[in-house]
């Protein structure tokens, strides 16, 4: 059996940071639960929204929300009327009373982020485009940029309905998952079909750091 480790947790303090970070201590059981409130609120409003990562930092009276995003309009709206109530209603969601910020960040390009490449791979399964033909799109489009130097896309469940579930991926490029070094973007996404859930699983290979 092999030893599979995320990508980005093997990275940790290394190359990345956490996605959760700021100011604990005691009332850390609290807090987490309220990061996982707010995380699960904002991706099932902004489902539509292209969001590729929730950052949230702590600090003692204040709470700051980062969301990246393909598709700022849909969340900022007119003259930020939807910053504004996603602020009122997050706030809801708060155990204490604290003051919150929640800052909107562009993401300039869709293809070179795995989680929003895996949600798109999701949508269009869900949409009942054969897996094959939507694996080799995807990777086509991944692997236009001049930044990207590998990647490999992966599906698992009942693909296409058949009985049994297997798994399917393509691959193009470099991949060393194994290198500290590596700069790897890793995303994941679930395709709710009539049929099951089909997992999918995508890795970006950005290049080695040298720092």
């Amino acid at each position: 059996m092999a030893h599979r480790v995320h990508p980005k947790v093997f990275r940790i303090k290394e190359m990345k940071d956490w996605n959760t970070r700021g100011f604990y201590e005691k009332k850390a059981p609290k807090y987490l639960e309220e990061d996982f409130r707010i995380r699960n609120f904002l991706e099932k409003k902004l489902k539509l929204a292209g969001i590729a990562k929730i950052e949230i930092e702590r600090s003692p009276n204040k709470i700051n929300v980062i969301v990246l995003t393909s598709r700022p309009g849909l969340v900022i709206g007119r003259g930020g009327e939807g910053v504004e109530k996603l602020k009122k209603e997050l706030e809801k969601l708060l155990f204490e009373k604290k003051e919150l910020r929640l800052e909107i960040q562009t993401v300039k390009d869709p293809w070179t982020s795995a989680s929003l490449s895996a949600q798109y791979i999701a949508q269009r399964l869900e949409k009942r485009v054969p897996y094959k033909r939507v694996l080799k799109q995807s990777l086509s489009k991944i692997m236009v940029h001049k930044e990207v130097q590998g990647a490999k896309v992966q599906v698992s469940g009942r693909l296409n309905g058949v009985e049994m579930a297997r798994t399917e991926w393509l691959r193009e490029g470099k991949l060393p998952r194994q290198t500290l070094r590596s700069n790897i973007d890793y995303g994941t996404a679930k395709a709710f079909c009539t049929y099951g859930v089909i997992g999918v699983k995508v890795w970006i290979y950005k290049g080695e750091r040298s720092d």
